[in-house]
């Protein structure tokens, strides 16, 4: 039981030095619109190219789908994109004709190298802006939709939730959806009611955490990371206790002889 005692407490202490958020930093992260939101159709960003634009521009009178994305992830927001790029594929709705796609950086450090790394060919084509912005506009965006993240500057990683937001054509958050859970249908039934000005119940909270940008060490979340080291330290137990059994026996099968 000590051994057990000993193996569990260096496996907490383990992931609370490694984590550079605190526990309540992590709670904060979420999406969770506020009712009434509306962004600002002057905002000022950049495109892929490096050219300057406006999420007024990029939005261009349709019903939106707004995905905040950390250009440098290489863990959950890139299924996450191929989830959104696939559902989007499936709902028989036009991108340019039916509806505009936004996927705008949280990350204020990145550049459109980086958004095109990003993006690898999955999204692309009228009506779909990949957006690089100042840290006053994406603070202005995220805000307003109510996008909330955390940066880890001691592991270079961006906590953030795994989810994004439908706007009707004048800018208004209609749906909330999670970006891994996302469903075709309902994602297409966002969009019509977006197109029709209709806002959905926002009352709901998604902290679907994504905490993977780190291509060290390759954190998911601070939590997986627990959940991980503590498997290895019962796995430990377990054959710490299997070897002291087994020479038990060796000993005692010892002396018989």
């Amino acid at each position: 039981m000590r051994m057990l005692a000993l193996v569990l407490l260096m496996a907490v202490w383990s992931s609370s030095a490694y984590a550079g958020l605190t526990k309540q930093q992590l709670d904060n992260v979420a999406l969770a619109p506020p009712e009434g939101a509306r962004v600002s159709m002057t905002l000022e960003f950049q495109d892929m190219n490096g050219n300057e634009t406006s999420l007024g521009h990029a939005i261009d009178g349709r019903p939106t789908v707004l995905l905040p994305a950390d250009f440098t992830c290489t863990e959950i927001c890139g299924p996450a994109l191929t989830i959104v790029a696939s559902a989007l594929q499936q709902t028989g709705l036009a991108a340019g004709r039916d509806y505009s796609v936004v996927v705008f950086g949280i990350d204020a450090g990145d550049d459109p190298a980086a958004a095109r790394r990003f993006v690898g060919g999955q999204v692309g084509g009228p009506g779909v802006s990949v957006l690089i912005g100042s840290q006053t506009a994406i603070d202005h965006l995220t805000t307003t939709i109510g996008y909330r993240f955390e940066t880890d500057g001691q592991n270079s990683a961006v906590a953030h939730p795994a989810a994004f937001v439908t706007l009707t054509p004048d800018g208004h958050v209609s749906h909330a959806f999670s970006s891994l859970g996302l469903q075709p249908f309902d994602l297409k039934l966002g969009l019509l009611e977006a197109g029709q000005g209709g806002i959905g119940g926002l009352r709901s909270r998604i902290a679907l955490l994504c905490y993977g940008s780190d291509p060290v060490h390759g954190i998911y979340t601070r939590r997986v990371d627990f959940a991980l080291k503590l498997g290895c330290a019962f796995t430990v137990v377990l054959l710490a206790m299997a070897i002291t059994i087994m020479c038990r026996r060796s000993r005692r099968t010892g002396m018989i002889a």
